[in-house]
């Protein structure tokens, strides 16, 4: 089982940056890969980026690329999430969410994270 607590959400201005934390329990957290996901108000929740689990592989939604960067330390049981250049349409209740070794498909798909944190809120006004 692991439990993931996100952190860093807030409201911030279009441009801004704002850096997301997210912290797990458990003691295979190195063997998991990490994902962000978003999910705007009346919209589905939709892939921002993932981590594999030696942090070697990155993978990112097309919206987010060469905005967000997203990193892990797996001495500290965390992954991070560094959003540069914030827009109005990033605004979202951001996931955090773990895949264990086993699971396997797209990194981008959401059918592949077991567990889930209970989000953070990103709000960027124009």
């Amino acid at each position: 089982q692991v439990q993931l607590v996100e952190s860093g959400g807030g409201l911030v201005q279009a441009g801004d940056s704002l850096k997301l934390s997210c912290v797990a329990s458990g003691r295979t957290f190195s063997s998991y890969a990490l994902g962000w996901f978003r999910q705007a108000p009346g919209k589905e929740r939709e892939f921002v980026t993932t981590i594999s689990s030696r942090g070697g592989s990155t993978y990112y939604a097309d919206s987010v690329k060469g905005r967000f960067t997203i990193s892990r330390d797996n001495a500290k049981n965390t992954v991070y999430l560094q959003m540069n250049s914030l827009k109005p349409e990033d605004t979202a209740v951001y996931y955090c969410a773990a895949s264990p070794p086993y699971r396997s498909g797209s990194y981008s798909s959401a059918k592949r994270f077991d567990y889930w944190g209970q989000g953070t809120q990103v709000t960027v006004s124009s």
